[in-house]
């Protein structure tokens, strides 16, 4: 399972290397890091473009996933032979597709359709034999080479991103203007904004996204980059709560899309609207932001 990846692969450190997704690891894609120590080396989530390849530019020892999503444990079956790791939080959503299931919360027939393309496009292989673990742990390669884990939750519960000497990374903070992603069953707004002003404390030289950016380089433009990206949430927040200037339902809410563009055709995006609406609706509530006009429908204050 040693493939060529040629210039695909960025090597940041003497023991760090990107491998860079299609699309600058745009969805489904994404840029997995390849951590090399004097005693083992590791893959921390293998994309598919990793199993297209064919495997990684080097034997893998073990597998780290930062969170149980499909697109970051495509590779997982490809290295079945080498150890898995997980956050503790997430390890049902590595063990089962049962357990992928009830971490997105789907069901009907949009779980029948996004677990087929789990299963087809993003090559699901369950892991029951994987190890959890927990904030701060660390992964000793060898040589001085470290991989520390650091808890961020929200976009799942497990979320975790990792420090490796000069190098951070993100997994899915990515930084992007769609910005945060907390539309699954075991996703938290009050986590997930709780994990931003965490991180904005990361001092690297490099910080490696899954999606889109890639590598930033620099402290100076992560914060600014990171900024942008919390912002996001507050722009939805009050465009919501605009939107219930008149008194309107959740489902009117979803219908309307805050986190979607209308165009945007996928099987979870009705329920991910649905999640995301009521974390913020819930927030108005507790903030006395928004009162309930009439069981069911809602309107601000």
């Amino acid at each position: 399972m040693i493939a060529d990846w040629g210039t695909d692969e960025r090597k940041l450190t003497d023991s760090v290397s990107v491998l860079c997704g299609a699309n600058r690891g745009g969805y489904p894609s994404g840029n997995s890091l390849l951590v090399s120590g004097a005693g083992e080396t590791v893959l921390i989530d293998p994309s598919i473009d990793v199993v297209a390849r064919g495997g990684a530019p080097a034997p893998v020892d073990a597998v780290i996933n930062s969170h149980g999503h499909e697109d970051h444990m495509a590779g997982n079956g490809l290295f079945a032979d080498a150890r898995l790791h997980v956050h503790e939080a997430d390890l049902p959503g590595v063990a089962s597709i049962d357990g992928l299931m009830a971490v997105y919360g789907l069901d009907g027939p949009a779980r029948t359709e996004f677990e087929r393309t789990v299963l087809d496009e993003f090559h699901y292989t369950p892991r029951p034999d994987a190890h959890g673990f927990t904030d701060g742990h660390v992964f000793d390669l060898g040589g001085g080479t470290r991989v520390e884990a650091v808890h961020l939750p929200g976009h799942t519960r497990g979320h975790s991103g990792f420090r490796i000497g000069d190098v951070f990374f993100l997994s899915d903070i990515d930084l992007t203007g769609f910005g945060p992603y907390y539309g699954d069953v075991w996703s938290d707004l009050d986590d997930f904004e709780e994990s931003l002003v965490k991180v904005r404390d990361e001092d690297a030289a490099f910080y490696v996204t899954f999606h889109h950016k890639g590598v930033i380089e620099g402290r100076g433009t992560f914060v600014e980059l990171l900024d942008g990206f919390h912002a996001v949430i507050g722009r939805r927040h009050d465009a919501m709560l605009a939107f219930l200037a008149e008194p309107h339902t959740i489902a009117e809410m979803v219908e309307h899309r805050f986190i979607y563009r209308p165009h945007v055709e996928m099987a979870f995006v009705e329920s991910v609207e649905r999640r995301s609406a009521e974390m913020h609706v819930a927030r108005m509530l507790r903030h006395g932001a928004a009162t309930e006009a009439e069981p069911g429908r809602y309107r601000a204050v």
